[in-house]
């Protein structure tokens, strides 16, 4: 790709054989940040990875993080590769260091509080945390979790001048090989949603690999595992029986986030109902929602209004006494049914080094 942005050169299709797939309920997301945790607990303490967070849940209405990542660029336009920019240190914000030592060990806890040392963080991982958009009585926000979207037009692997970046083609995970990366970062410029990180100790690109280690055992990623809001679909797009499929194809509930920059992500989501408004007296506007649709359709493009519209149908169903089996869906009555066919328990996989790593 390059790096002008100016070469009319087709989005090469990665068509995978099962292309893997996540859906994210945002009408359950209590921004607890667990799938934060567990993914940074499990991925990212080696050495030049302090910063890094492949998964990060973030307010909306917000700048997200990296700070203003969507008018960053990158990803393509009518199949045409569109100019990125590249993410600053700073801009990510995360890996300080605190004054442990004075709080905790020199007997200072009741006169000084944590925090950072040395250079002053301005931007974090949710800096503008619970923060949201509108005016009492009608603020409103959301969480988003965001991830790598193992996309099928994935425009990081093919900005990657090394080859270095490939999608399987057995379940479409977007992987790297460190030990030929250069930290060039084009795939960093390139990607849209600006899910790369730069290990600035080893000199290589990072980001999320979908727990493929875990995927390969039978293993739900750590991420939705471990949500305790069972909100995370986990599963193969083309597995016509399961939620994912569903949710995706043939309720049409289901959608990618910025689906305008061509890349055709892999990861989807339930986009949030919100209560209706109040008006000056105090009454409800049920004309209005609180989340107004036009920022919904900036976020999922205007199929949201049908998608939306879709949920709002069987939510009356329902109250009426009826059935939906979207409804049921989503509800989860059976935890299983979010990750069939990753269901399995990391401590059955047998082995201490293997439980570790998974």
């Amino acid at each position: 790709m390059a790096k002008n942005g100016k070469t009319a050169a087709p989005a090469v299709t990665h068509k995978a054989q099962n292309q893997l797939a996540m859906v994210f309920d945002l009408n359950k997301c209590i921004g607890c940040q667990t799938c934060s945790v567990a993914c940074k607990t499990l991925w990212t303490r080696d050495e030049g990875t302090d910063y890094q967070w492949w998964m990060t849940v973030n307010t909306l209405p917000g700048k997200g993080c990296p700070m203003d990542w969507e008018q960053m660029g990158g990803g393509y336009r009518d199949g045409v590769p569109q100019e990125g920019t590249l993410p600053t240190r700073d801009e990510f914000g995360g890996g300080w260091d605190f004054n442990y030592d004075e709080v905790f060990y020199q007997g200072k806890g009741n006169t000084v509080h944590l925090q950072p040392v040395g250079k002053k963080p301005t931007w974090g991982p949710n800096w503008d945390e619970d923060q949201g958009a509108g005016e009492y009585p009608n603020a409103y926000y959301f969480y988003m979790p965001r991830l790598c979207n193992h996309c099928t037009h994935p425009a990081c692997v093919e900005a990657c001048p090394r080859g270095s970046m490939y999608k399987r083609p057995q379940d479409g995970i977007v992987l790297r090989d460190e030990e030929n990366c250069r930290g060039l970062q084009f795939c960093a410029e390139a990607c849209p949603y600006k899910k790369i990180y730069f290990n600035y100790v080893k000199k290589v690109s990072q980001h999320c690999i979908m727990c493929f280690p875990r995927i390969e055992q039978g293993v739900a990623p750590a991420c939705a595992r471990q949500c305790p809001g069972r909100l995370v679909f986990v599963g193969y797009l083309n597995d016509a029986e399961r939620p994912i499929h569903k949710l995706v194809n043939k309720w049409e509930v289901a959608l990618p986030l910025h689906p305008e920059y061509g890349t055709d992500p892999n990861i989807f989501y339930i986009p949030p109902l919100s209560p209706y408004r109040l008006k000056e007296d105090g009454s409800l506007d049920t004309e209005t929602p609180r989340i107004p649709n036009e920022y919904l359709e900036r976020l999922f493009g205007p199929r949201v209004h049908k998608a939306l519209n879709t949920m709002k149908s069987e939510l009356a169903k329902v109250r009426a006494g009826g059935k939906s089996e979207l409804l049921d869906t989503l509800i989860v009555y059976r935890w299983h049914t979010l990750f069939e066919p990753f269901t399995r328990d990391p401590v059955e996989v047998g082995g201490p080094q293997t439980v570790q790593v998974l």
